[in-house]
């Protein structure tokens, strides 16, 4: 039988295509994270994208919605089945590949599709121009591409905001598929336009208690616990160990949020679409 030639990374790609999984967010204490590395370490190795110790990459994201900002809005107003589009790369420099993204919930159920494009291919008129001219390998990623550009049309998407943070990454070793992650430095800035990755723009704290949640009364960090079926005993012996209480955390909405605060219109309606088109 012919050896795999499979690397790690080549797995974790393939699985990444598409996914149907279950997340479970927590904000927690920064004093806390040396507990919650200590406790994975039997369980989990470093997400093989990730450099250094701790285990880390940089995530800039641009946030695309309608000019009525629907999509914050079904989140706001925690719709049943709701989606988000994100496009994605790793650094700050905009070179790196960019990863097109549906990040679908279906009635709890997250399921999202990704597909990898390179930066020189990225920008408004992949989704403006009637043909799409790029080379598509993978017929998952096919449909993951035609899936991105339809929902933009339909919507008629537009830059909102740019995202910033650090990831600490974590897999599992024995599970089929089970992550571990602590977002920090959050950083966001309002978006106007699809490819500069928020050079020349200012960035702004995302991960202050005013942003997170005055409730907590800290600025944390955010872990999410990620795994496709029930989650593994151990992921739930972390939950009981460490006392750690679920909570929403949607990093577009609370810019969004945080934005709407810095510019004095905090209590403005819903539909208003304002926020950041001033």
């Amino acid at each position: 039988m012919a050896a795999d030639k499979t690397t790690t990374k080549d797995r974790w790609a393939d699985r990444n295509l598409l996914l149907e999984r279950h997340e479970a967010k927590y904000l927690i204490p920064r004093a806390l994270v040396p507990r919650i590395r200590e406790f994975i370490r039997p369980f989990c190795i470093p997400d093989p994208y990730t450099r250094g110790d701790p285990p880390e990459y940089v995530i800039t994201t641009l946030q695309l919605d309608s000019p009525d900002l629907v999509l914050h809005h079904m989140k706001e107003w925690e719709a049943l089945n709701r989606f988000k589009l994100r496009v994605r790369t790793y650094g700050t420099d905009g070179r790196a590949p960019v990863f097109l993204e549906v990040k679908r919930k279906v009635k709890g159920v997250i399921i999202k599709s990704r597909v990898a494009i390179p930066a020189s291919e990225w920008g408004e008129s992949l989704v403006r121009d009637p043909r799409i001219s790029l080379r598509i390998r993978r017929e998952k990623e096919v449909h993951g591409l035609l899936e991105f550009v339809r929902l933009c049309r339909e919507i008629n998407a537009q830059p909102v905001v740019w995202l910033r943070y650090t990831r600490e990454s974590y897999m599992g070793m024995i599970d089929h598929y089970a992550r571990v992650t602590l977002d920090r430095n959050l950083l966001y800035q309002p978006a106007k336009d699809w490819d500069s990755w928020g050079r020349g723009g200012k960035w702004r704290c995302m991960d202050s208690t005013l942003s997170q949640n005055k409730q907590y009364g800290f600025s944390g960090v955010v872990l999410e616990l990620k795994t496709l079926t029930d989650a593994p005993q151990w992921m739930v012996d972390l939950t009981k160990e460490l006392g750690l209480v679920r909570t929403g955390n949607c990093k577009y909405s609370t810019a969004v949020w945080t934005e709407s605060i810095f510019r004095g219109t905090p209590a403005m309606p819903a539909y208003a679409s304002e926020v950041f088109r001033t």
